[in-house]
Formats: structure tokens, C-alpha cells, sequence
């Protein structure tokens, strides 16, 4: 039996038109300005966080609704997000003791993630992981396991293009044409690194151990707290990093696209049988950032 895909890149070969179903339709989220910084504690509860709008952004890959509100004030700009998951996963590849080996093998747990994509080309992108057009994005990438217990998002880029690089996933376009997917992390290093145990300490350890990161890639910091079956995360970044691998937000009357996920999608194989195409590509609605 021929699959989507064959069928789906025979059809492009034969100059078949394929329609598609249109995207979610774009939303502008308005950052309050705030006389106060919310505290960053995963908790939600400042009374500061009353005065921003609530957003519901729909997740079409996950099939589950996130709430987003935003605020700004003394040069930074902070975000809550809340998303229900029913467990708690804060384990990723821990190392799982082999008793027949004597050795340490990677386990099958991972943890949960949340994702902030923003637009760092100066025109409009199709920021999905299947688009036909050139990108590269800023992506905060927050980690239950590896960047959460030091209080940050992962600050990393995404370079999508035509021709391959550095740590190059390849892709095949919604129109059938061959991507290429690089994540870079941002000068500086990250809030965790990994162990290597050669001694028995436990039938299971932490791959990953927490520590403090440095440069642009300490740009973001966040928080999340898991309790009963919700994730909430509180974000907060300087405006103006001054940093050429993030998104500046010097212009306050300017729009800032960008999109947000649940769980991340690399390389996966093209599925034509979903209707929302976006969704496939990390994010499912088009956002744009506004600050008022």
C-alpha cells in the first residue's frame, strides 16, 4: 500500500494541487504594562498577573488548549503559561543500572517541555518545521528536568534552510522540498550538564545535573510547577538583551511573531492526513506579540 507520503510526493511530482486546510487564524497577545515585576515562582498567583489578558492558544498536535498572559515593566518582559498534563514528568534519559552489564544505560523517561518560537528575520515567516521558506527563529526552550531546577529556559536558535549545516535534521517540505533543521545553543552555556557514572549509585540517576548558565544562553529565566495535572510557568526576559542571537523587543509599537508548543517536533515524517499543517511544525497558531 502506498503511504501519505509516497502518495502525497507523487502528486507534487504529477502537478497534482493538493488544498489544505488554512491555519489557525492569527491572534495578538497584548503585554500589559505593570507598575511591578510578578515574582518568578511557577505559582501564578501575583496580583499583578489580573491586570494582563488571558489568552487560550490551542496546541493542535497535543490536542489540548494553553493559557498565555504577558506583562511588562522595568525593561523586562514577563509571561505565564498554563497547560494541563496529566502526569508530572520530570525524568529525561536518566541512567538506568544494567545488573547482567554492570553498567549505566539511558532510560526511556522524558521530561516535559514547553516552547516560546520568535521570528528573528525582519519580513513575515512560516515559522512551522515543514515551511517552505527560510527562517531563524529564537527559541526559549524550557525543561522540566534539565533547565527547571536552575530556574531558566534553555535561550537557543533554530536555523531552518535549504542547505544543510551544523547539526542538520533533514526535512521534507509541505511541498515536497528537502529542509534542513538546525538547533544551535546561544553563545554561553547552558543550565545543565551531563554526568557520566561508571560506579553503581543507584538503579536510577540523573543524566542531566542543574547548574547555573552563563552568556546569552542565561538570558531567559523561568519557572514551572506541576500540581494537579496542570504545568504553570512564569517567564521573564530583559527587553533588550543586546545579544545577536535573540529577539530585541526595542520597538513597543511594533508586532513580534511568534508561536508556542508543548512538546517539540523534529523531523518527523510528513503526515498529509492531519488538517492543520502548522500544527505539525512545533506550533499550531500564528501569534504576534503587542505591547500596549
Amino acid at each position: 500500500m502506498m503511504s501519505r507520503f509516497t502518495f502525497f510526493m507523487a502528486a507534487i511530482l504529477a502537478g497534482i494541487v493538493l488544498v489544505t486546510a488554512p491555519v489557525y487564524g492569527a491572534q495578538d497577545i497584548v503585554a500589559t504594562k505593570a507598575a511591578k515585576a510578578p515574582t518568578l515562582d511557577g505559582s501564578g498567583d501575583d496580583a499583578v498577573w489580573a491586570k494582563a489578558q488571558t489568552y487560550t492558544i490551542h496546541d493542535e498536535r497535543m490536542k489540548a488548549d494553553i493559557t498565555l498572559k504577558a506583562l511588562y515593566a522595568n525593561n523586562m518582559v514577563f509571561f505565564l503559561v498554563q497547560y494541563p498534563d496529566r502526569t508530572e514528568d520530570r525524568l529525561h534519559k536518566p541512567w538506568v543500572w544494567n545488573k547482567e552489564l554492570e553498567i549505566y544505560k539511558p532510560g526511556n523517561q522524558r521530561e516535559d517541555t514547553f516552547i516560546f518560537k520568535w521570528n528573528m528575520e525582519k519580513h513575515e515567516v512560516d515559522l512551522s518545521n515543514f515551511a517552505d521558506n527560510n527562517y531563524v527563529a529564537d527559541v526559549w526552550y524550557w525543561k522540566a528536568h534539565r533547565t527547571n531546577p536552575a530556574g531558566y529556559s534553555d535561550d537557543k536558535s533554530q536555523v531552518f534552510s535549504s542547505e544543510s549545516g551544523k547539526k542538520a535534521t533533514e526535512i521534507i517540505s509541505r511541498t515536497g522540498k528537502k529542509r534542513y533543521l538546525m538547533r544551535l545553543g546561544d553563545a554561553g552555556t547552558s543550565a545543565q550538564k551531563k554526568q557520566v557514572l561508571t560506579d553503581y549509585a543507584g538503579d536510577v540517576q540523573p543524566q542531566y545535573v542543574s547548574r547555573q548558565p552563563s552568556g546569552s544562553r542565561a538570558d531567559v529565566k523561568a519557572k514551572g510547577v506541576w500540581k494537579n495535572g496542570q504545568w504553570t510557568i512564569e517567564y521573564e526576559r530583559k527587553l533588550v538583551t543586546g545579544n545577536a542571537d535573540d529577539v530585541q523587543f526595542s520597538n513597543l509599537k511594533k508586532k513580534y511573531l511568534f508561536g508556542v508548543s508543548i512538546k517539540s517536533l523534529y523531523g518527523e515524517e510528513f503526515d498529509n492526513s492531519v488538517p492543520n499543517f502548522y500544527g505539525q511544525g512545533r506550533i499550531s497558531e500564528k501569534l504576534y506579540l503587542v505591547f500596549k
